[in-house]
């Protein structure tokens, strides 16, 4: 198991990144991050790691921007990947090809990548999340991602509750095709999850405290998957909906939010408490319909049908169900998604 090694989660805690790396002090730092997100903390970090940085712009989670990263890297002590997803998923890529210590500082609570040993890169030949290495450090400060925009507060909650699934779809693998499952991993998943779930009202208000809370269940999530040694416990048929509409309808809706629709389907599926799902959902102003995220009904019925095959390898209850496109239209109707 490869595991993140210090993890410091508080308010105003990004003063103390240059003590929590733990290089020395002469050593370069290369920080991994969109130019929206070094408008706000830029000054922050640079203050904190005393100016020895050489900043990498992130516009896209590709091969382009990971190969950028690690041409910046060369004598590099460590990378840092400072912002949302794609700048954490290209700084921990280019880490894992260097072998470098990457830290991951989030300055948004939208998917379970800052903690996991898995990078979601688009324009490989797969259209899922590629193995990496974990990051050895995680630093969250509270007040930034407090600051975030909602919508991204909203995403981190879709990823969260699509554990629900997720964990369902690997006991489904299990039973279809004897493959490992880990009991404890799968349990830390869900705690995240039902988390969410039970105090969806309150975390609806997105305060300081549900901001915490978030962040401690999307770290633990990350690290299920790091001691399965595979995205099984955070990721299901509800991440292959997700992935297969990033191929069908590119750049429209948020991970978390095509997660957490997905979530709806896939309970709705697995024969679990779909509408208990729909209404946390809500209850954080996560979008349940296709609607919301400027997708069509045929888009979400032909996602439906093809996400099985964005991974034949892996068994679920796409597998099972082998949906039709009058299947999917059905479910996704009695959904309430379209």
């Amino acid at each position: 198991m490869e595991l993140p090694r210090r993890i410091l989660i508080g308010e105003n805690v990004i003063d103390r990144l240059g003590s929590f790396i733990e290089v020395p002090e002469t050593a370069r730092i290369v920080v991994a991050s969109g130019t929206n997100v070094q408008q706000r903390v830029r000054e922050m970090v640079a203050s904190a790691l005393r100016g020895r940085v050489r900043w990498v712009d992130v516009l896209s989670s590709d091969m382009k921007n990971v190969r950028s990263v690690m041409k910046a890297s060369k004598g590099a002590r460590c990378i840092i990947g400072l912002g949302g997803g794609k700048s954490v998923d290209v700084g921990k890529l280019a880490a894992s090809e260097l072998n470098l210590p990457f830290f991951s500082v989030p300055t948004s609570a939208s998917h379970d990548g800052i903690a996991s040993p898995f990078a979601s890169i688009r324009d490989t030949e797969k259209h899922y999340s590629i193995k990496a290495k974990p990051p050895v450090g995680i630093l969250a400060d509270v007040d930034i991602i407090a600051a975030a925009p909602p919508r991204l507060f909203a995403a981190g909650c879709g990823d969260l509750v699509a554990k629900l699934t997720a964990v369902k779809d690997w006991q489904i693998g299990r039973d279809a095709t004897g493959e490992y499952y880990g009991e404890y991993a799968a349990s830390l998943a869900l705690l995240g999850a039902n988390l969410m779930v039970n105090n969806s009202k309150r975390m609806g208000k997105a305060d300081d405290a549900a901001v915490r809370d978030l962040v401690e269940a999307l770290i633990s999530t990350g690290v299920a998957a790091g001691i399965a040694g595979t995205s099984r416990p955070c990721s299901g048929s509800e991440h292959l909906f997700s992935h297969a509409l990033d191929v069908i309808a590119p750049g429209r809706g948020l991970h978390g939010e095509k997660c957490g629709i997905g979530t709806i389907l896939a309970a709705k599926m697995q024969g679990l408490d779909w509408l208990a799902v729909r209404k946390a959902l809500r209850n954080v102003h996560a979008p349940t319909t296709a609607a919301e995220i400027e997708v069509t009904g045929d888009e979400v019925v032909r996602a439906l049908v093809d996400a099985a095959g964005i991974r034949p390898d892996r068994y679920t209850i796409l597998s099972k169900k082998n949906l039709d496109v009058r299947a999917a239209t059905a479910l996704a109707k009695e959904a309430g998604v379209v």
